[in-house]
């Protein structure tokens, strides 16, 4: 019988940032007391999904991801590996600000180089920074041998994670974007025989709480 390899990819859930209505990025919160609840039942829906299989769980070291993982983890019994290639895109300076702030200062762009534009906002990565960190790093995590990988993340990030899945050239991220609630839980497949990788189910949030609509 063929194996499969399922990679399980959460979007952290609310942080104090949110509620603060200031740009995240970089700027390291904690989760909230609806996004610890949010937490616990993602890691719910993601043992019913596992089920009794072994499982690897990967992390973003911000604590809004660190922590949300390690909700997970506990629900496995397993440790988390945090790293800083899953953060979310930094907004250098702006990270911390109100959003009005960064709004205010925002220069973006259409089209031309999109993976190169800093935006105008100092010390911000671009996508191809981005791209740079996260796509060495789930090509690491998916080579393991374990069938089954959870990686914890953020809303911006995912996109990328996604598209070093699907093997998709870092030259066509520009135009990139698969935006996601918080909590949220992407399943990726690939299978032994064809090694297509597949999108099964992207974006779930029907185990959160109907107000737990943050962007994560």
């Amino acid at each position: 019988m063929a194996s499969v390899k399922d990679l399980f990819v959460v979007t952290h859930t609310e942080s104090v940032h949110h509620l603060e209505n200031r740009v995240g990025g970089w700027y390291d919160t904690d989760l909230t007391p609806r996004g610890r609840w949010d937490a616990e039942a993602t890691a719910e829906r993601l043992a019913v999904l596992v089920g009794q299989r072994q499982v690897e769980i990967y992390s973003s070291d911000l604590r809004r991801a660190s922590q949300t993982a390690a909700a997970v983890a506990r629900r496995f019994g397993v440790h988390v590996t945090e790293t800083a290639d899953l953060r979310e895109i930094s907004y250098g300076v702006a990270g911390g600000q109100p959003q009005d702030w960064l709004d205010a200062r925002y220069n973006p762009v259409s089209d031309g180089n999109r993976l190169d534009h800093h935006c105008g906002i100092e010390g911000a990565e671009t996508r191809r920074e981005v791209a740079a960190r996260v796509f060495p790093r789930v090509n690491a995590i998916v080579d393991r041998p374990c069938g089954t990988q959870i990686i914890v993340t953020h809303g911006f990030t995912l996109s990328f994670v996604i598209a070093a899945w699907m093997k998709i050239p870092i030259d066509g991220t520009g135009f990139l974007s698969f935006p996601a609630k918080s909590g949220s839980i992407t399943h990726l497949r690939e299978d032994d025989f064809f090694r297509s990788r597949a999108l099964i189910r992207f974006a779930d949030a029907s185990h959160l709480n109907p107000e737990s609509s943050q962007k994560a």
